[in-house]
């Protein structure tokens, strides 16, 4: 019988594995994909889809095509258990597959769990599907009333949420929105001074306020209430208050990191179990902790696909370094930004024209691959 692969997610740390699909089932592998969507939508390209700088189509990888066409199986599913034991994975349709070999790129998720049931419009900024229900809702309701929306959160999400909030407002050439930030104690707190200036100097340009006046207490559909007892109307709330891995892990009783992402070594393989491996936000790196941004899921890509087909044959595998520290752009909407590389630090549409030409070069590589097949 011969060996099965089972890829789990179809994320950035995948890419280079799916695009070599084809290599696995030429050498007599089944290799199966199970993923939540058709597609896979590039995050750091989120916030400008928010704000109307790109199309849904500009941001997505084909997943499910490039699958299929090159011989493998997708299955449009959501793994919810791993069974190290049985080699086996479950998925929330009540399918079981069974794995020789099994990669996981499940991607992370913001915590909801202060939302109400009625809510309606409250909206993680991950995944990046909430983001373009979000702009679609958005839309409506600035054509319709001034409104105020608020992000709830005080990192780098919050910021380009804001800035991409008030560009999508402007494209409608109706009312514009009360933008607040509820940033905890500190905005931005663990940036540097440079850095933050520069962006709260582009954020309240626009108007946006930005709240340090406490740590969110209470969330209703039309009411914020802070710790300190303050309460904030509002009629539509982002909730950017960071990203947690999968809980498929924890679910599992497979070894965890300090933030319940699965725990690799350097061969980003599973501490406890050689045939699974993982990558991007989802995965805690034993060797040194790591952000969680894509540049790391994109870097380890080549290790992925050299590990996963190692793993398979029996040959060697190698390890994974994360690599110098990386360029960090925010897009702050209106085609602007903030650059930061190393101590350079500088904020204009030069930051924005640099993010943009990395992401469309990016996404045109592995767009590519659905053409070319």
């Amino acid at each position: 019988m011969r060996k099965q692969l089972i890829l789990i997610g179809g994320g950035h740390a995948h890419m280079m594995v799916l695009e070599n699909i084809g290599r696995f089932v030429e050498k007599g592998y089944k290799v199966t994909v199970i993923a939540p969507s058709f597609y896979h939508y590039y995050s750091g390209m989120g916030p400008g889809m928010l704000g109307g700088t790109y199309q849904p189509s500009d941001i997505r990888f084909a997943t499910e095509k490039v699958v299929r066409k090159q011989g493998g199986v997708f299955v449009n599913d959501s793994a919810v258990r791993i069974d190290a034991r049985k080699k086996q994975v479950h998925t929330a349709s009540n399918h079981v597959f069974d794995y020789d070999v099994l990669s996981v790129n499940a991607g992370s998720y913001v915590p909801m769990q202060k939302i109400p049931d009625n809510a309606q419009n409250i909206y993680p900024v991950k995944p990046i599907e909430k983001l373009m229900e979000a702009a679609e809702k958005l839309s409506t309701l600035f054509k319709q009333r001034k409104i105020t929306v608020s992000i709830i959160g005080g990192g780098p999400s919050s910021a380009e949420i804001a800035g991409n909030v008030w560009q999508l407002a402007g494209k409608t050439k109706k009312w514009m929105p009360e933008i607040q930030i509820l940033a905890g104690r500190k905005f931005m707190a663990r940036f540097s001074e440079k850095v933050r200036t520069r962006v709260i100097k582009r954020l309240e340009k626009r108007g946006v306020q930005i709240l340090e006046t406490g740590y969110v207490k209470d969330i209703q559909p039309d009411m914020i209430t802070l710790d300190s007892g303050q309460t904030l109307s509002t009629d539509f709330i982002f909730m950017a208050t960071g990203v947690k891995p999968s809980v498929l892990f924890e679910d599992s009783h497979l070894p965890i990191g300090p933030d319940k992402g699965l725990l690799v070594n350097t061969y980003l393989q599973s501490v406890s179990t050689p045939d699974i491996f993982g990558g991007g936000d989802c995965i805690c790196f034993q060797d040194q902790p790591l952000d969680k941004v894509g540049v790391y899921a994109v870097r380890q890509n080549p290790i992925l696909l050299h590990n996963i087909l190692a793993q398979l044959e029996g040959k060697e595998l190698v390890p994974f370094e994360p690599g110098p520290e990386y360029l960090l752009i925010f897009n702050l909407g209106g085609r602007q930004g903030v650059l930061k590389k190393k101590s350079l630090v500088f904020s204009g549409q030069l930051a924005f024209w640099i993010k943009d030409y990395i992401d469309r070069k990016f996404m045109k590589k592995f767009q590519a691959i659905e053409t070319l097949l």
